[in-house]
């Protein structure tokens, strides 16, 4: 009779050890991060397009980068990606990007929009993986600089 009692109490408390090992690294593990792209951009005259909006990340992993990747593309003509970098530190920020076309073709117009927030791990100072850790995608407006 004293053996189930001990069994139950060491199922009991295993169970009990368990929850708590896997509940701990899970709750330390969760990242806020967030990133959305402005609803319209501007095309300057020299073709250069700009694009805004916001983010918000926790520290990157050790031995890695944070950075912002924007892909703008248009059905009648091309599709254009530039990326900024990003700083994690937990607190919202705002992102502008300006880039020059090189033959990308946007032009006035709706567009479609796509940016990720992008966590590049590093091996020495070449990467070895990109993860997007947040993504956005919307209809843009693409309009002429004023």
């Amino acid at each position: 009779m004293r053996t189930p009692a001990r069994r139950m109490a060491f199922s009991a408390f295993s169970a009990l050890a368990a929850t708590a090992l896997f509940a701990a690294p899970a709750a330390a593990t969760v990242y806020q991060q967030a990133v959305v792209v402005g609803a319209d951009a501007e095309i300057a005259r020299d073709g250069a397009i700009t694009l805004h909006g916001a983010y918000r990340c926790e520290t990157a992993s050790p031995g890695g980068a944070t950075q912002i990747r924007v892909t703008v593309a248009q059905k009648d003509s091309g599709r254009l990606s530039i990326g900024t970098g990003a700083v994690c530190d937990g607190a919202a920020h705002e992102w502008k990007v300006r880039a020059p076309q090189y033959g990308a073709g946007l032009h006035p117009g709706r567009a479609v929009a796509t940016v990720e927030l992008q966590e590049v791990h590093l091996h020495g100072l070449m990467p070895k993986a990109v993860d997007t850790v947040a993504a956005d995608s919307r209809d843009i407006e693409i309009r002429e600089q004023r």
